[in-house]
């Protein structure tokens, strides 16, 4: 069983159903990995989502990643990729996976250049958080970004978003 624990910063709009958009998000990336069965194990998987500001990012960012600036989504996972599977024989049957962290900021800036609701940017980055946190990394090269990116795209398509990495029509092309 998939549980999020979510924390929202005083920036993100409280008439947005944060913890809901974290559980759906997270579950949907799950679902398109070989670690799908997570979400039906009676073992409580957890993972943290906080909904934060561009200070707080920029803050980890320079202390986990020696990068002074705000990112967009940052991700710690606390379980090794290569043991994942070996989740189910936890003895306490909880199991914390780790924290996604998004900065409101940078999203909504993004958001704003893709011409996309902050929501669902901020359900995008989630999941791509997600896939983090279960050793996907679209910096290792162009096969492990492609499948990375086929994931994405098909978790978000289950929640209703759209392919956020299709290209923007040019208005030329209408």
């Amino acid at each position: 069983m998939i549980e999020t624990a979510v924390q929202i910063g005083a920036q993100w709009d409280t008439d947005i159903d944060w913890a809901a958009l974290a559980l759906a998000a997270t579950t949907q990336a799950i679902r398109q990995t070989p670690h799908a069965g997570l979400i039906s194990d009676p073992m409580t998987v957890e993972i943290s989502v906080k909904f934060t500001d561009d200070e707080e990012v920029r803050k980890l960012n320079a202390s986990y990643r020696a990068k002074d600036k705000p990112t967009n989504v940052l991700s710690f996972p606390m379980v090794q990729s290569d043991m994942i599977d070996a989740l189910a024989n936890s003895d306490d049957g909880e199991v914390l996976l780790g924290d996604i962290v998004l900065a409101h900021g940078v999203c909504a800036r993004e958001a704003e250049d893709k011409g996309i609701a902050v929501r669902d940017h901020a359900a995008h980055l989630v999941v791509h958080g997600a896939l983090h946190l279960l050793g996907y990394d679209h910096e290792k090269g162009e096969a492990e970004a492609e499948a990375m990116e086929a994931m994405e795209r098909t978790a978000l398509a289950i929640l209703g978003i759209a392919d956020p990495y299709k290209p923007a029509i040019e208005p030329d092309e209408v």
